[in-house]
């Protein structure tokens, strides 16, 4: 992992705590895991949004609303790991979007991570991806599910070699690329997956969006994004939308490719010149 950090705000105050009882060991855990990512660590704590060390991973709950559940990043989860097997490869949205077909592999940088399901799909297939999350929280369950795919036995011979987390903000590395030591290849394709708003009522967005609202809210500064990840990336930007939303900074794409609930906005490096 680059440990580069460039003004990455806390957007709401998430301490790091452990469950009532935890060993000592995993009170030191807890707190080395607070301390590398400028967090809080507090005992004291048993409502609203935190960030529990368990033993076996790190978790995002709603310490007061047991019935949302707990976020964690886990890529050899049975939904990740039969998407990887039998998700349709190559001709899956997301890869024929950045312009895989035909390709062994492309140098990609997710500049909006999340959770980086995108980008375990695009490693999967064998791209090279770095990623790029500004969240301290959300770059810690990042982290913790990097760290565990390393040692687990179906993941750790391809993934860590393919995926890297960046934590900081995406329009300053964007346009600062060429400054990041240890030196980073120039991505092929840019991929943005801003935050948008949800109309919908609460109980119809998954339990991650609903924390994720309340965590991060919408990336009010998503349109700025677009210019430089245009400049940085040598073959395309891709931005993924809900079907209905607006084109990212209003700039319309070559290539549009609608599906029932999302779409891929498609930029051509080459038409734009």
């Amino acid at each position: 992992m680059h440990d580069l950090i460039i003004n990455s705000p806390v957007i709401q105050n998430i301490a790091v705590t452990v469950s009532q009882g935890a060993a000592p060991e995993l009170i030191i855990l807890a707190q080395q895991t607070a301390a590398k990512w400028g967090l809080t660590y507090s005992e004291a704590i048993d409502s609203g949004l935190a960030l529990v060390q368990q033993s076996s991973h790190l978790e995002l709950s709603q310490l007061d609303e047991p019935k949302v559940g707990a976020v964690k990043v886990d890529f050899a989860s049975d939904a990740l790991t039969f998407r990887r097997l039998h998700g349709g490869g190559k001709k899956e949205a997301i890869a024929r979007a950045i312009g895989l077909k035909g390709q062994d592999s492309l140098q990609v940088l997710d500049a909006t991570a999340g959770l980086g399901r995108d980008a375990f799909v695009l490693a999967s297939l064998g791209c090279v991806v770095n990623m790029i999350e500004r969240s301290p929280v959300v770059a810690a369950l990042l982290q913790d599910g990097l760290d565990r795919a390393a040692v687990d036995l179906t993941l750790a011979n391809w993934l860590p070699t393919r995926m890297q987390l960046l934590h900081g903000v995406a329009k300053d590395l964007l346009s600062n690329w060429q400054s990041i030591q240890p030196p980073l290849t120039r991505p092929d394709v840019v991929y943005l997956d801003p935050m948008f708003p949800h109309r919908k009522k609460s109980a119809a967005v998954k339990k991650e969006m609903r924390l994720f609202q309340q965590l991060l809210g919408p990336d009010e500064d998503a349109d700025l994004l677009l210019e430089p990840a245009l400049t940085l990336a040598k073959k395309r930007v891709v931005v993924k939308r809900p079907t209905g939303a607006p084109f990212l900074a209003g700039k319309k794409p070559q290539i549009e490719m609608l599906g029932k609930a999302n779409r891929f906005d498609v930029y051509l490096i080459q038409n734009l010149k």
